[in-house]
């Protein structure tokens, strides 16, 4: 099995780098495969609405990009994790541009991640979190997957990079999240 996590922050290794890699070390602990993928901090386009995916129906998205590379990695995936800090009480850019294309590839064509399992993580400094948490999970509900819960909100608070490990609540958070993500995995794929 494989879960493939998209760090939607500009800063590689900031607060929602860390608490992605908490989730993923949960999952490897349980002899899950992992893969963190940083989206990076050069701007990735979102949608043009020009259909071409609803035309075409090859499952991938007509700007050909790195986003198809992305889709591929969803595809080739039993789960995926959505991470982003909160900007404005919203995703990042370049998350957002993940979600609208690969959402639209992918219900244009079947709903190609139909029934894989998806958990957000949301990094905020003080509020506008819960926002973000609902646009992540969006993504996970119109695509007809199974969205995996915690033990509260799947955030921590922090400001300055690294700072989110000062939220004790937040990290059980994480910690719990990657616990519930393997023990549904291990049951959907008959190993638990």
């Amino acid at each position: 099995m494989k879960v493939i996590a998209f760090n939607g922050s500009a800063r590689k290794d900031g607060n929602t780098s860390i608490l992605l890699r908490t989730v993923l070390e949960r999952l490897e602990g349980a002899s899950i495969e992992t893969e963190l993928v940083w989206l990076g901090n050069k701007p990735l386009g979102g949608c043009v609405a020009c259909y071409k995916c609803l035309k075409n129906k090859d499952g991938r998205c007509a700007q050909d990009d790195i986003i198809n590379e992305y889709l591929q990695k969803m595809l080739g995936a039993h789960g995926i994790i959505l991470g982003s800090p909160t900007y404005f009480a919203d995703v990042s850019a370049n998350m957002k541009a993940l979600i609208e294309r690969c959402g639209m590839v992918s219900r244009v064509n079947g709903d190609l991640l139909k029934r894989k399992v998806g958990a957000a993580v949301v990094a905020v400094r003080r509020a506008g979190a819960y926002h973000v948490f609902s646009s992540l999970n969006s993504f996970f509900l119109i695509g007809q997957m199974i969205v995996v819960g915690s033990s509260y909100w799947n955030l921590a608070r922090g400001k300055d990079p690294g700072e989110v490990k000062e939220d004790a609540e937040g990290m059980k958070t994480m910690t719990d999240l990657g616990d519930n993500m393997a023990w549904l995995l291990k049951k959907l794929n008959n190993e638990g």
